[in-house]
């Protein structure tokens, strides 16, 4: 009897280029970190600081392979400093969810030390993070989309796609984002279709926007306007002739749109929305969350602690 033995050249350049690509969660994940700290100048910025660490230490947890903060931060000098200044992500990371992914929290940093009227700047700054050479290719903690909503009085809310890599992780920060962080007209739309795209037959929280509402995006590397997905249309009714179907929540109008109606409760008072029973919505909510216990087991979400104030 013959045995199909694969463990020539060729399974151990595969191997090879497995883990060079794997260690670009390491590598990447440190880039992030060290530049999210070198903006690190009030307590706004260190809440953010603090959220992308637990974000990234969490997604290395459950990455395959697995990173842990020690793999992430190697040096001992540095990994001693951002234990002791940001303590909480180190203690919880391994039990607690993140709300939302780590470029979320790159995004909010740049809108906070720009200016959210700056969408021109934001759009650049965040084009120019992402194309960094040090990060190297693939898909790990970066965005590849950023989605700016306004309605007239011209303010901008802005949002990124799902910086998760991999099913699971995804449909994990998606769930994580429905029951914690997301609006809630957002997160109804979202578990209308969570978590295999196919339309909930009890539960219907899918809206429609206000005409004056504008939602776009852009594809961050290159800044070329993006049409929505058909996942954007069903959810939230944009129109676009695109068939491209992406999970349900992974755009980056679900976090875009969900800043916008958090802030202007004009647009939420005028969303169209089915009708919808509230013991149907608690159902929909109940079964994300039994989604969520067979991925990870019992969710408990991470809210970055506030900065201590040193007295003078």
């Amino acid at each position: 009897m013959e045995i199909d033995c694969d463990c020539g050249p060729e399974k151990a350049k595969r191997e090879e280029t497995f883990l060079e690509k794997e260690n670009i969660f390491r590598t990447r994940a440190f880039i992030i970190i060290e530049k999210m700290v070198n903006w690190c100048a009030d307590p706004r910025a260190r809440l953010l600081v603090d959220e992308v660490l637990h974000s990234i230490f969490f997604l290395g947890k459950i990455n395959n392979p697995s990173f842990s903060p020690q793999e992430i931060i190697s040096d001992t000098e540095l990994f001693q400093y951002f234990e002791d200044t940001f303590p909480q992500p180190f203690k919880v990371y391994s039990y607690q969810l993140p709300k939302r992914g780590p470029f979320s929290c790159v995004l909010d940093m740049i809108v906070h030390l720009k200016g959210e009227q700056n969408e021109e700047v934001i759009k650049e700054n965040l084009r120019a993070f992402k194309n960094n050479p040090r990060l190297g290719k693939g898909k790990h903690l970066l965005s590849s989309t950023v989605c700016v909503s306004h309605t007239q009085n011209g303010k901008r809310y802005y949002g990124v796609s799902m910086s998760a890599n991999g099913k699971k992780p995804v449909k994990i920060i998606i769930a994580a984002s429905c029951l914690s962080y997301w609006d809630n007209d957002v997160a109804g739309a979202v578990m209308t279709y969570y978590p295999d795209k196919t339309k909930n037959k009890s539960f219907d929280g899918t809206i429609t926007l206000p005409p004056y509402v504008s939602c776009q995006a852009f594809t961050i590397s290159t800044g070329d306007r993006k049409d929505p997905c058909k996942s954007c249309k069903d959810l939230f009714g944009l129109s676009s002739e695109e068939n491209k179907e992406w999970s349900y929540g992974n755009c980056a109008e679900a976090e875009s749109l969900s800043n916008l109606f958090k802030n202007e409760p004009t647009v939420k008072e005028q969303l169209q929305r089915k009708s919808v029973r509230d013991k149907d919505r608690k159902n929909a909510e109940e079964s994300v969350t039994v989604h969520l216990l067979k991925l990870l087991g019992k969710p408990e979400f991470y809210t970055p602690p506030m900065p201590v104030q040193k007295k003078t």
